[in-house]
């Protein structure tokens, strides 16, 4: 990422950082990471007069970062709030140095589900936590959904929420079973894939406007390793897995996921659709223990693991 010559600082008198700046910063470390992942792990970002964050000096900067550690320094008086932003997105954001990062986020209430007993599930985290599901489509090259999550919820997967550019929308479909009406198939809002089996594209090529990605399987399933690899060969190296809970407990069941959101809100829905599902283990030695940061999002607190 060159910076940009008629891009302008602001002015070298401390301003503070709000939230749209904050957010600025964080999307044009991701972009970078993205683009020159090999350059020098220290990054030294300033703010144009537009809002938007460029690289620059360090003479100049308002954002230093420590690619390896993660250790920053806000150059620019910030409010508490301000700081648990970067603490809370630049591992996502950094992460995007990798052949491929896998991040995955899931919502669900204090007893473990995701959904009532009949597929309700609008909204059972609070509007903090959906706007941090748009936050984190902003930073990814793809967001990443089974097929029951456009059947239940029928999402658009945009940033519509906050400033950043539509993700590459996938679906996972083996048996390729969900209409073509879907919303995600006919608005154009954003680059649609189709991830299904060889044996159920039937010769075709698209999918209403979604294109199809067809994989080699022998089961009714699709392996979540096939699927990163088949992505990455398109360029779509930082994957969100979104969605739902059978989807995401299978990357995490596969050890094909580097990081997990969960935001546990404190509501009670009783037996209904549960969040991660994975298979039983006799021994607590056995347990998977990611370390884990928490972060309160509203009423919600969100569990950030690293795996």
């Amino acid at each position: 990422m060159q910076p940009d010559s008629s891009w302008q600082p602001l002015p070298s008198e401390p301003e503070a950082l709000d939230e749209v700046r904050a957010w600025s910063l964080l999307r044009a470390v991701a972009r970078q990471r993205r683009a020159e992942p090999r350059r020098a792990p220290r990054l030294s970002l300033a703010l144009g007069a537009d809002g938007e964050a460029q690289l620059t000096s360090s003479e100049t900067c308002c954002l230093l970062v420590d690619a390896d550690t993660g250790e920053f320094e806000l150059r620019r008086p910030a409010p508490g709030g301000i700081a648990r932003l970067f603490e809370l997105y630049l591992p996502v954001c950094l992460g995007q140095a990798r052949p491929s990062f896998v991040f995955a986020h899931i919502g669900q209430s204090l007893d473990g589900q995701i959904a009532t007993s009949t597929g309700e599930s609008q909204y059972v985290t609070g509007p903090e936590n959906i706007r941090h599901l748009h936050r984190l489509r902003a930073l990814c090259d793809a967001v990443v959904v089974g097929a029951s999550t456009v059947e239940s919820d029928d999402p658009q997967l945009t940033t519509r929420l906050v400033p950043g550019e539509n993700p590459v929308r996938v679906v996972i479909d083996p048996a390729l079973r969900l209409s073509e009406e879907r919303k995600l198939f006919r608005d154009a809002a954003a680059t649609t894939l189709v991830v299904c089996g060889a044996a159920a594209r039937r010769g075709r090529d698209r999918h209403g406007q979604a294109e199809l990605v067809a994989l080699d399987s022998s089961t009714h399933e699709l392996s979540p390793a096939a699927v990163v690899e088949a992505l990455s060969r398109r360029g779509l190296r930082a994957l969100f897995i979104e969605g739902g809970g059978v989807t995401v407990s299978r990357f995490l069941h596969a050890r094909a996921l580097d990081r997990l959101h969960l935001t546990v809100s404190p509501v009670f829905l009783g037996q209904g659709r549960p969040g991660i599902v994975l298979p039983a283990i006799g021994e607590l030695t056995s347990a998977l223990r990611p370390s884990a940061r928490r972060f309160s999002l509203g009423e919600d607190v969100l569990f950030d693991c690293a795996l």
